[in-house]
């Protein structure tokens, strides 16, 4: 059975949380100076995210006491093993019914591309996460029989899904996938019914596009897209291209999409520093100084009562909190530093899932 033909669909971020779910960094050819300053990173983030709501952290057994002194003692700390800490790729989308009922997808992870693409081998742990979360919250599992990350798709809890081309149709994820075939799993395993596809995702974004990086619902028929103004900017094509698309896109419900613009952060590139701190390994991610980070606003998490977003110490985090702060009056804009985040390859959506709340729960 799907999560559609047993009535389960995932929820928009937007609604009630029961918490949400992060990863503890370690992986030293990844995360410089043996990921301590990512570590500093999320423990930042875990704490901004406890105040609204509470937070699971997932540790290795190797780096658990060390995680449990760096958290505050809010946070609940559980030993899992992983690849790597990116929870929304490779953690449970929890779906729900009309009763409140509790499940999760597990999407296959192939690390955004497997042995010809990927980012790292192995991922065999990172591909048991999504089970393990189910488990411990006794949650019904659906194994999904597409390889898909979280940060691949939004939804608006309403039937209407938002994805890329770039990585939904990616054939070092699903050899010989279809577009009709792609769709149909989103349904299935979606609770959806409508599909509106953007292009090409953040130039240089590791994932192959992810439309987390580049545009997300933030209410029903409203679109915030990630907007580049200068046409030397590789972004500049790719944000006018998704805005065309979305523009001309009807949900789920037949509304015509709103969009709204939050601006580019202001261009950032890996330094000498950054990447001397890493380790050299033949199985991880090669990294050069010079290289532009893939730095995205639209890459934050939507709490309960509050919206966890990255800032940069660039000129751009102001406007860029400003829009925010129009758009979610009624919550609580918390800015925190993303770099260290962003030097690992993505941000504080990526590194955060979260768990919709069951109607029963207290």
């Amino acid at each position: 059975m799907t999560p559609l033909a047993d009535g389960f669909h995932m929820p928009a971020e937007w609604e009630r949380h029961a918490g949400t779910w992060m990863i503890w960094p370690e992986r030293p050819d990844n995360w410089r100076l043996g990921a301590k300053p990512a570590q500093a990173a999320f423990a930042a983030v875990a704490a901004a995210i406890a105040r609204f709501e509470p937070v699971t952290m997932m540790a290795s057994a190797v780096q658990y006491a060390n995680a449990r002194k760096k958290l505050p003692q809010g946070v609940r700390l559980v030993e899992v093993s992983t690849n790597d800490c990116w929870a929304r790729d490779i953690g449970a989308s929890f779906v729900v019914n009309g009763e409140g009922e509790l499940r999760g997808v597990d999407w296959p992870f192939n690390a955004w591309g497997g042995l010809e693409n990927g980012l790292y081998f192995p991922w065999d742990q990172d591909d048991l996460v999504a089970l393990k979360m189910l488990e411990m919250e006794r949650a019904g599992r659906y194994r999904a029989p597409i390889t898909l990350e979280g940060g691949a798709i939004h939804v608006d809890g309403q039937g209407t899904v938002l994805t890329t081309e770039a990585c939904l149709l990616a054939q070092d994820r699903n050899p010989g996938i279809t577009r009709e075939t792609a769709e149909q799993r989103l349904r299935d395993y979606l609770g959806a019914e409508t599909i509106i596809w953007l292009g090409a995702g953040v130039p240089g974004d590791e994932t192959g596009g992810h439309v987390d990086n580049l545009a997300c619902f933030i209410e029903p028929g409203v679109v915030l897209l990630s907007w580049c103004d200068d046409p030397a900017d590789a972004h500049y094509a790719v944000s006018r291209d998704a805005e065309a698309r979305l523009l001309a896109a009807t949900d789920a419900r037949g509304r015509r999409i709103t969009v709204e613009r939050i601006t580019m952060p202001t261009p950032m590139f890996y330094t000498e520093e950054e990447v001397a701190g890493l380790d050299r390994t033949h199985t991880g991610t090669s990294r050069n100084a010079g290289e532009r980070l893939a730095g995205s606003y639209v890459n934050f998490l939507i709490a309960n009562g509050g919206v966890i977003a990255p800032c940069f110490g660039v000129a751009t985090d102001v406007p860029a909190a400003e829009t925010l702060a129009r758009l979610f009056p009624g919550r609580e804009i918390v800015m925190l530093p993303g770099r260290e985040i962003l030097l690992g390859g993505g941000n504080i959506h990526c590194i955060t899932q979260q768990q919709p709340r069951r109607r029963h729960a207290a």
